[in-house]
């Protein structure tokens, strides 16, 4: 059932998955008209923004690996992109480990002045291990990773609102610090958006006590209203709201069928061999939690053919019943769908042409009458 606490007035903010590393969003040899290059990218920024979306999530990989063999830096480049750009907001994932928190707010702030307030952070603990080991960098037990995460982000809260900032924790200790100037000044922003993902209980745990924005892998309703539930608890304990986004990877086509079997030769397509790899590197990152609710814990092959588990939100169909599927995931609780494609250029136009304004028709109904009419989503 949807949560009592959604906020069926807010139009839902979508993102899209930056192609900023080769090898698409699907690790198969499925055909993939997207390229990873700045000057595709600045051409697919510009299109999404005249195409309804508001964010968009720069991808960080360090390591040549798996359906990623090439990569660039998503700080460097979402600071590309934002030129580029009049209201995008770019997301930039950083690792704490690889970024001292400091050193990240000083990047931040400059980017966030030069874009006027569209930087954002998404922080994210850490799942490939030969990234930190291949550096030289201690690889640190799943909970305590989330333990430097909390740190991570109060230091960056820290600096971008207080002078003269002190923090003596476990993995960061701050003396007497400021940081001048000051990021942009947004009415009704207190400092740039900080995101954090996980499944686990520690990242749920962490995004109640000090995250803005907490991104789930994709789910299925029942999964995602769990997750919603759960931190919505914690961050109530701490007296605090947190807004969320969902990923999913998006396939709309005339007629469901046609849909489906897009899906089918994606996974058909698969690189085995990738999957299998990304599947053995990332099992620690969920099964060695305690309770087994980490990132990836109960994903099948099928779903880490989209390494995101994109393909269990299930926006696979045409436009009316992905439209119908996203406005059951807001009335869920929902904030912000995180968007993954096959064509970067074709589909996000498709979306904006024929997806969003069923979506925005669906919120106008729901906004009048607490359900939007004819809701057929399954």
């Amino acid at each position: 059932m949807p949560t009592p606490e959604a906020t069926p007035h807010e139009p839902l903010k979508f993102a899209y998955w930056v192609p900023n590393v080769s090898g698409g969003l699907v690790t198969s040899t499925i055909e993939q008209r997207t390229e990873f290059s700045y000057d595709y990218n600045k051409r697919l920024a510009v299109l999404a923004e005249n195409s309804g979306f508001e964010y968009a999530l720069s991808q960080v990989r360090y390591a040549s690996s798996y359906s990623a063999a090439e990569q660039h830096d998503p700080a460097a480049f979402s600071l590309g992109l934002l030129t580029a750009t009049e209201r995008l907001k770019l997301i930039v994932a950083a690792h704490p480990g690889l970024w001292h928190p400091a050193i990240l707010a000083k990047y931040g702030i400059t980017a966030d002045i030069i874009s006027e307030g569209r930087f954002a952070v998404n922080i994210v603990s850490g799942w490939f291990k030969d990234e930190f080991t291949g550096l030289g960098e201690p690889w640190l037990e799943h909970d305590e990773r989330y333990r430097r995460t909390e740190e991570f982000i109060r230091v960056l809260r820290g600096l971008w609102t207080q002078p003269n900032f002190e923090l003596a924790g476990d993995f960061y200790r701050i003396r007497d610090f400021s940081l001048r100037p000051q990021p942009h000044p947004v009415p009704g922003r207190p400092h740039p958006e900080i995101f954090q993902g996980g499944n686990s209980t520690a990242a749920r745990r962490v995004a109640g006590r000090v995250s803005d924005w907490y991104f789930s892998n994709g789910k299925d309703f029942d999964g995602f209203s769990e997750q919603v539930r759960d931190v919505r608890e914690h961050a109530a304990a701490n007296g605090r709201t947190v807004r969320f986004g969902l990923n999913g990877f998006l396939i709309a086509r005339e007629t469901e069928s046609e849909a489906k079997a897009v899906l089918r030769e994606i996974v058909d397509k698969a690189d085995v061999a990738a999957v299998e790899g990304f599947r053995r590197s990332v099992q620690q990152a969920g099964k060695s939690t305690s309770d087994g609710k980490g990132m990836w814990a109960d994903s099948e092959f099928a779903d880490l053919v989209q390494y995101n588990d994109g393909f269990r939100t299930g926006l696979i169909g045409t436009p009316e019943q992905i439209a119908h599927r996203i406005i059951e995931y807001k009335k869920r609780g929902a904030n912000l769908i995180l968007l993954g494609f096959l064509h970067y250029l074709e589909d996000v136009e498709h979306f904006g042409r024929h997806v969003l304004p069923i979506v925005r028709e669906l919120e106008a109904d729901l906004d009048r009458t607490g359900d939007p009419v004819g809701a057929t989503a399954r």
